[in-house]
């Protein structure tokens, strides 16, 4: 399958861009016997807004009950002493869905599936790690880790993780039939979703043990006032799950993705870039499609002839 790159004017022109692809994908789908929802896969940050506004203001000519959604992550500290406070945190992607997308559909989708990092509690969490070292085992070669929990833990909350959130939400996926649209976006690091820079590419579905990059830019961008407020955990898809979609688009703007998103795609695979693995899922068969503005793209700038070797088409919207 084609590895496609789409270069557009500015944030706008690419939110529009981004949802021609996914209007004419909601538009053509007819629920049949073997697949009865379409299934689209979703990411939460700036990034993804006017895509999800574009939806929103085309909504009559897509049939949005026929739509299962699924999320790529969820912050595990949010404050809140219970689940349901922390679900209904400003900053919980679940809160952040439903003001974005799912509380502005007139019809709302058939399922909506965001993973179950509010359940947990992160003091809780990290007493259960201390406790129980022989339960997990930590992967990363950078300041991200992945926590893996072993089939065999026994503390009653590594157990209820790995089995009630981790092992479930894959599982949900797969009885959905798999993503067939999923929507990405691009940390500075390269990092997908919590996927982050380092962490192996096999895994599919992540405790994680936030890098320092990514909690600082959280503060950044001004979703948590300090980096003592910001979550420290989170669960998300890994890697080897996005890019099982049949087709995974992926959205970058600004000046903070123009490396990552050229290392991704002139640089060879590797576990330092997640997003990197796009590559091997266009390689074998999957669907590849990058909408970047200008910005974003200018990494690419002189570069025809080692994307013209590597397969990768370039669509320049910007003339």
């Amino acid at each position: 399958m084609p590895f496609t790159v789409i270069i557009t004017k500015d944030y706008a022109h690419m939110s529009e861009e981004a949802g021609k692809i996914v209007l004419k994908e909601l538009k053509s789908f007819k629920p049949a016997k073997q697949k009865k929802n379409y299934v689209l896969g979703l990411a939460t940050g700036s990034t993804p807004v006017g895509l999800y506004q574009h939806l929103i203001d085309n909504q009559e000519k897509f049939n949005s009950a026929d739509v299962i959604s699924f999320n790529l992550d969820e912050y595990v500290g949010l404050p809140g002493e219970n689940a349901q406070l922390r679900t209904l945190h400003p900053e919980s992607y679940s809160y952040f869905m439903i003001k974005k997308l799912f509380g502005k559909l007139k019809t709302p989708f058939a399922k909506t599936y965001v993973p179950f990092g509010t359940l947990i509690c992160q003091e809780e969490l990290i007493a259960a790690l201390k406790k129980s070292k022989d339960d997990f085992e930590i992967k990363g070669s950078d300041k991200g880790k992945a926590v893996v929990i072993k089939a065999s833990a026994k503390n009653p909350l590594l157990k209820m993780i790995k089995k009630d959130i981790l092992d479930a939400y894959e599982k949900s996926i797969a009885k959905a039939g798999g993503i067939d649209l999923q929507i990405i976006g691009v940390g500075g690091r390269g990092h997908v979703a919590f996927h982050e820079s380092g962490i192996p590419l096999n895994h599919k579905m992540l405790l994680v043990k936030l890098d320092d990059n990514t909690i600082q830019n959280a503060v950044k961008d001004g979703h948590f006032a300090t980096v003592e407020d910001s979550p420290n955990y989170a669960i998300s898809l890994g890697a080897a799950l996005v890019y099982k979609a049949k087709t995974v688009m992926l959205l970058a703007n600004g000046e903070r993705k123009i490396r990552p998103v050229a290392e991704s795609i002139l640089g060879p695979v590797t576990a330092d870039v997640p997003i990197s693995y796009g590559q091997k899922f266009s390689a074998d068969g999957g669907n590849m499609i990058y909408i970047l503005d200008v910005i974003a793209a200018s990494g690419l700038k002189g570069k025809e002839k080692e994307l013209k070797a590597k397969g990768i088409k370039v669509i320049d919207k910007t003339k």
